[in-house]
Order: C-alpha cells, then structure tokens, then sequence
C-alpha cells in the first residue's frame, strides 16, 4: 500500500543541517509516510549523514553533480508514491504534528493543496522570532483559500503581503500527476512560487492554515544572500513567461496583477544593476549602467529613509537581523543549492 505522504528533501552541502531535517519527518505523528532525499552533488557529508539513518522509510538519492535544486526536487517527485507531497529544505525542519494537521485539513476542505505559516528562525538562534503571517500585517484566525489572482498580488517584490511564495504546501499528488505539473528546471530561485502558480492555473484548490507548524531557517550560505540580480532576472524572465499564456491572457484581473508584478521586479532590477556594481566597487559598470537608467537617483531617494534606518537599526539599536528576514522579507526565495 502506498504511503499517505511522501517527503521529499532536496540536499546540496547541508551536513550541518540534514539531520534535523530527516529526525523531524521520521518524528511526525503522522507515521504512514516515506522520505526521499536527493542530494544535488554535494561535496561535504551530507550524504554520509542522511544514510546514517537506519529507517526503513527513508531513501537516498544521489546526482553525481550538481543540477539545481529543480532537477533535485523532480527526481524526489518522480520516486514519490504518496497520496500526497511534503517538501521540506534539508536547512528546514517540521513541528511534529505537520504532516497529519494539515493532511487532516486537507481531507475537510477537499483541497489539492494546502499551506501552513512558517515559524521564521534566524541560523543559530533558539527561537523563532516571527512567522511568515504575521510579518505581513494581515490578521488571520481561520484557515482561508487562495485564488491565484490574490496569490500574485500578495507576493510583490518589495512590498506587504503575504508571500505565500515562501510557503511549503502539500500536494496532492494525483492533481500533479493529472496535470504535468513539476519544477521549471531552468528556474534556480524561486521555484516554489512557480510551482503554486503552475498548480492554481490548472484550477487547485489552494487553502492558507494560518497556524505555523513550519520551522523556516535563515542562513547566510543558501541562494538567498546571494545575487539579487539573477534573482530579479529570473523573476522577470518566469512571469513573462507565464504571461504569455493563452489561458493567463484570458484572465484580465489575473493579467493585471502579473504586469504589476513584472513592472515592480524590472523597476527594482534597474536599481541593483547599478547598485550592486557600487557595493563591488566595480565604478565603469555602475556608471555605465546609471547612464542607461536615469530614473536610479529618484527611486534611491525614494529608498533613501529605508536604507538610513536599517543602519541606525543595525549599528546604534544593536539589531542584527535588520539586514536579513525582519527586514527583507519579500525578498527571500530561497533554495538548497
């Protein structure tokens, strides 16, 4: 009999990590699970920790090179025979009733997938210090579903919202299976919000529980602290994309909401071309790429009071996470490798 859940853990040099990952999928207490790892390459001992493990419900995969955490995630998905698929990144870990809340709520709603917040804990801190719900202003005290038009408005780069990008829902896999549906392998950032995007325009039911049983880690070595710009560039290349569509082109709130988006993305692309050059001390390119954008003076001004009060927040109050996710939110779309 094929197993209730399957969990799937893409893995690129988390030996660190790893352990707490696999130990709270083989803790859930939902036991009717089985557990895929890919490790994508890794050259530390992330593979020799995930096969330390002795549990029968656990498989380890390994790509002899590195591929992307796409390629990693659709051979799990591939291996995977469970009703339904829980990602978790080998840096994440679950609070032990996860799994069977949320296949429970599942059921209820008839849903094809469903998400839960994330607690948001800091590398090497004992506690979380917010969760992803309440870092977007929104008020939430019963689970709610989510439309695909709503989905893309709340998750601007930049700006409030829900981010649900961020989210690790549970998928039905039949519903994937039915429609095609994997990770855009040519996509090394952000995948996740592609995949909801490729699920919801094949009309999934999509459900928001607002309590966390997610346990969301930040860490200076993922793809998140990395180039903004391939970010950005990925970011407009996948919506461009997407809205070329014929199904998308026939949706014009669905339209709108895409061509904000991609507007917000290219505007702040502009920006960094310039500004990350400035941090390289790279001045030809900066100044080059100034002259090909006038409006950069205007929107760092407009910027300006945001950049002043994350140093005085950082250097005089003394807050160290001011530069990473209390402050960036919008911006973390992070992967394994």
């Amino acid at each position: 009999m094929n197993p209730k859940v399957s969990v799937i853990i893409p893995a690129y040099n988390t030996e660190v990590y790893i352990a707490r990952a696999i130990e709270s999928a083989l803790e859930q207490t939902l036991t009717d699970i089985e557990i895929i790892i890919v490790d994508d390459g890794s050259s530390d001992q992330t593979v020799e920790v995930a096969k330390s493990f002795t549990d029968q419900r656990l498989k380890v995969i390994v790509n002899q090179q590195n591929l992307g955490v796409s390629v990693a995630r659709n051979r799990a998905l591939r291996a995977a025979q469970g009703e339904w698929v829980a990602v978790l990144d080998s840096d994440d870990w679950y609070a032990p009733e996860r799994l069977e809340k949320l296949v429970l709520l599942a059921e209820e709603t008839n849903a094809d997938m469903i998400a839960d917040d994330l607690y948001l804990i800091k590398d090497g801190a004992t506690s979380p210090w917010s969760t992803l719900v309440q870092e977007s202003g929104e008020h939430l005290d019963q689970i709610i579903q989510i439309d695909i038009v709503y989905f893309v408005e709340t998750d601007v780069y930049g700006q409030a919202g829900l981010h649900l990008g961020l989210s690790k829902p549970i998928f039905k896999r039949e519903f994937l299976v039915n429609h095609g549906i994997e990770y855009d392998e040519n996509i090394r950032m952000g995948q996740d919000f592609w995949l909801d995007m490729k699920c919801l325009i094949k009309g999934s039911r999509f459900f928001l529980e607002p309590k966390p049983y997610y346990f969301y880690r930040s860490r200076p070595g993922s793809l998140v602290h990395q180039s903004k710009l391939s970010r950005l560039n990925q970011c407009c290349i996948a919506t461009n994309s997407f809205m070329q569509q014929e199904v998308v082109k026939k949706n014009p709130a669905l339209m709108r909401a895409l061509s904000y988006h991609l507007a917000v993305s290219k505007k702040n692309l502009a920006y960094f071309q310039v500004l990350v050059p400035i941090k390289q001390g790279k001045w030809l390119t900066a100044l080059t790429e100034m002259s090909k954008k006038p409006g950069f003076f205007s929107d760092f001004i407009s910027r300006f009071y945001n950049i002043l009060d994350r140093r005085i927040q950082y250097y005089v109050m003394g807050n160290k996470s001011v530069f990473d996710m209390s402050y960036n939110i919008h911006i973390k779309r992070k992967t394994t490798n």
